[in-house]
């Protein structure tokens, strides 16, 4: 398995969405969360590993001193010392490997909590001016409703008074116009009466 370096981890940037509201795309977060995870799990398995070789050495080491008192005062031979020089380098090569283990452990825990923070952060900031431009336009939306209702209710007021008008002036041409027809009428009816008494 290829793990993540330092740098693959810093250096992350994920696709940017089509629309901001999307947010990242969720797949391909959750895959590099997977690569972080294996990673970490991979350096514990090796640091796991690397101090139970430390742990064979220092036993080893142990039981060739304890073997060194127990035949002491007689002549040691070469290869004993030889030996026990062998394991005390592979001790302290464990040693060694054990702490940049851990150092790189430390690191990738270290830069995937930094990741996990700034994607939160960038996620936050980006959730509250998703929220602060939705309230503007919501009040943009009913400030232009509530003056299209004000303009609506003037040109109805306005309408309504045309209207009236137009109707007190229907009225008074009803009214004249029965005035003068009752009175051409009463004309047509005294000239046939005249005209009966004529005749």
């Amino acid at each position: 398995m290829a793990m993540l370096t330092e740098h693959d981890v810093v250096n992350m940037r994920f696709k940017e969405p089509l629309r901001i509201e999307d947010g990242y795309d969720q797949d391909e977060v959750d895959d590099f969360l997977d690569l972080v995870a294996e990673t970490i799990a991979q350096l514990t398995k090796d640091k796991a590993d690397l101090e139970a070789q430390l742990q064979t050495a220092n036993t080893r080491v142990k039981e060739l001193e304890n073997a060194t008192q127990a035949t002491s005062g007689e002549s040691q031979t070469p290869a004993p010392q030889q030996e026990a020089a062998e394991v005390n380098a592979e001790a302290a090569n464990a040693t060694s490997m054990l702490a940049l283990a851990q150092k790189l452990h430390d690191e990738y825990v270290s830069n995937g909590k930094a990741e996990s923070e700034r994607m939160i952060s960038e996620a936050e900031a980006e959730r509250t001016r998703i929220v602060n431009e939705t309230n503007a336009e919501r009040d943009r939306i009913m400030k232009e409703t509530e003056d299209n209702k004000n303009a609506v209710l003037t040109k109805l007021d306005e309408d309504r008074t045309v209207l009236e008008r137009k109707i007190s002036e229907l009225r008074d041409f009803e009214r004249d116009y029965r005035g003068r027809l009752k009175s051409y009428l009463e004309s047509l009816l005294q000239n046939v009466n005249n005209s009966d008494n004529q005749g």
